[in-house]
């Protein structure tokens, strides 16, 4: 069974942040959104 996540994605100027909304502490920051979103997975795999 998979569990299922809610990312919050955001530009902010050039930069994009993000972070998992179930799980305090998954929040990641980087210069391109594919690189954002590659980030929050790993993170939230460590995090789990």
């Amino acid at each position: 069974m998979k569990n299922k996540f809610t990312a919050v994605i955001k530009q902010e100027g050039d930069w994009w942040i993000g972070w998992i909304e179930e799980v305090p502490g998954v929040n990641c920051q980087e210069a391109a959104k594919q690189e954002l979103l590659e980030s929050l997975r790993v993170t939230l795999k460590e995090a789990l």
